[in-house]
């Protein structure tokens, strides 16, 4: 059974800086592709980050782009989210997922497994 845990999130200060984590078992993530999403109250869940299973290929979301760092570390089979300058408007749930398949790592059709999710709050 494949299971994603996410942590590290909180409250922080705008310009603060967090690092999320997401832990993963039950699969050995260095053959998958691997992404962050979030969701804020009423709003529907969208996409941040995304790296492929080589690691090679990274993708953000613009609001995030120069801001959020996502990387992997497949001996602890763990990928991470350093979030840095962090902006009142980035406060939401943070969700780390696995596709197993081919499509658009910007849609959450693309995951196969996610986490229960992490929340982020950025205060003004």
């Amino acid at each position: 059974q494949v299971q994603l845990v996410e942590s590290g999130g909180g409250l922080v200060q705008a310009g603060g800086s967090l690092r999320l984590s997401c832990a993963t078992s039950g699969r050995a993530i260095s053959t998958y592709g691997m992404g962050w999403f979030r969701q804020a109250p009423g709003q529907e869940r969208e996409f941040v980050a995304a790296l492929d299973w080589s690691g090679h290929f990274t993708s953000y979301a613009d609001s995030v782009k120069g801001r959020f760092t996502i990387a992997r570390d497949n001996a602890k089979n763990t990928v991470y989210l350093q979030m840095n300058s962090l902006k009142p408007e980035d406060t939401a749930v943070y969700y780390c997922a696995l596709a197993q398949g081919p499509g658009s790592y910007f849609s959450t059709n693309r995951y196969d497994y996610w986490g229960q999710g992490t929340q982020v709050t950025v205060s003004s």
